[in-house]
């Protein structure tokens, strides 16, 4: 549906502008200067708003698939530590931090700020507040032991890693900076059309140029929406996290 409106809002500024242009023809040799100098201008400014949006979507998109990492990491590094930790707080947080990320998985899956999203990422929380509280026993029964120290330590680098991760989905490029890339190209190659209609050459050239910033404005918009469309942010690290969770322990309990 994304693609059939850009398309259909570039296409058919192109259609007008190509209509009216011919429409003008006999008033070519008022009408061509003026036009072909404000399409010229038009055309600069909607470069710099494509740029400037397809920028704004890229730095998005990485920053989406570095915070999937970084989660992943001490994801993995949370376990590997509570692999130490005293029974029965070693076996009820590797349970848990398996659950956890399943629900990381999902939350990738999920559309951002939707309701399954939001009931998802409400239930990493609870699993939080839980392992923090194992935590708290833990170190309670061993207020000096190095490696419950460092399981803290991580777990609350884990917590922080959730929240840059959710925070990143939601981070969209501003939807005023969509429709003005939208509509302005839209403007600007309406007006191309026009000017070479009037002096009845290129047509062909501005059809295949709305081709070519109708896909540009797709891309930015589809980079944008990190778990739909044809750009995802990949959850593979989350998913081979996972999987190494469920072999066995390579650390045994305390005793």
């Amino acid at each position: 549906m994304l693609a059939l409106l850009i398309f259909a809002v570039i296409g058919g500024a192109t259609a007008l502008g190509t209509f009216i242009g011919r429409r003008s023809r006999h008033l070519s040799d008022s009408l061509s200067e003026p036009f072909g100098v404000l399409q010229g201008a038009l055309l600069g400014v909607v470069g710099l708003i494509l740029a400037f949006g397809l920028s704004l979507a890229v730095t998005r998109y990485e920053g989406r698939r570095s915070a999937i990492v970084d989660e992943a990491n001490t994801i993995g590094t949370t376990y590997l530590r509570a692999e130490t930790l005293p029974e029965p707080e070693r076996g009820r947080s590797l349970d848990l931090l398996v659950d956890y990320t399943r629900r990381a998985i999902q939350v990738s899956r999920l559309v951002p700020g939707s309701d399954a999203a939001d009931a998802t990422a409400a239930a990493e929380e609870r699993i939080q507040r839980q392992l923090w509280g194992l935590a708290g026993d833990a170190l309670a029964a061993e207020p000096v032991g190095s490696a419950v120290r460092l399981y803290v330590e991580t777990l609350n680098e884990m917590i922080d890693a959730q929240t840059t991760r959710i925070a990143g989905l939601n981070n969209r490029v501003p939807d005023a900076v969509l429709f003005l890339e939208l509509f302005g190209a839209a403007l600007a190659l309406g007006l191309l059309a026009t000017y070479l209609a009037l002096i009845g050459r290129g047509v062909v050239t501005v059809w295949l140029a709305s081709v070519l910033v109708a896909f540009l404005i797709l891309v930015i918009c589809d980079l944008d929406r990190p778990t739909r469309g044809m750009i995802t942010v990949p959850n593979k690290v989350l998913v081979d996290q996972l999987n190494s969770m469920q072999e066995p322990p390579a650390a045994t309990a305390q005793k």
